[in-house]
């Protein structure tokens, strides 16, 4: 079986336990958009290996914690078995996205240069801190830069010109 490119993955969530006594398993969401993937997603896919599965059942049961059953899994042991691992759906099977939003695994290998045209860095990691989320920037021969994703420092997200514009601030970068 062909898998897609695992760039076309979206984590969606992970398994944390075992819910009852049918196969069902209790997923922590790492999506917003909760009520898209209870309605829409019918397949998702598992581990690290992205194993195909046909979901049969998916609700909301707390904020951000999902209960859910796949075919093929019947029982509280087959459900135990898969705890800790990894939920994704195709991007393809995503809630769309609106004007200005984008996936974060999309700013990864952008280009950062400041508003005078001057080469950072790129983009190797987003981290996703609560307030607000964090580009880690690679810049050949020198430390990592962390730039702030918030507006007094990113002026300009251009996905598809794959850069990020940013103003530095005093201190921002060594």
């Amino acid at each position: 079986m062909t898998h897609p490119n695992t760039e076309e993955f979206l984590l969606v969530g992970k398994i944390v336990s075992a819910f009852g006594v049918r196969g069902q398993m209790r997923v922590r969401a790492y999506t917003d958009r909760v009520d898209h993937l209870c309605r829409n997603v019918r397949v998702i896919y598992l581990g690290s290996e992205y194993r195909k599965c046909r979901l049969k059942h998916v609700f909301e049961h707390k904020p951000g914690l999902l209960i859910l059953s796949l075919e093929g899994v019947a029982s509280r042991e087959e459900a135990e078995a898969l705890r800790n691992t990894d939920v994704s759906i195709l991007e393809q099977d995503a809630a769309p996205l609106e004007d200005g939003e984008y996936f974060i695994h999309e700013l990864n290998k952008l280009q950062v240069v400041t508003e005078s045209g001057e080469v950072i860095g790129q983009v190797s990691e987003v981290l996703e801190t609560g307030a607000n989320d964090v580009l880690v920037v690679t810049r050949p021969g020198q430390k990592e830069a962390l730039i702030p994703m918030i507006h007094d420092v990113v002026k300009e997200l251009d996905i598809e010109g794959k850069r990020v514009v940013v103003q530095l601030i005093d201190g921002l970068i060594e």
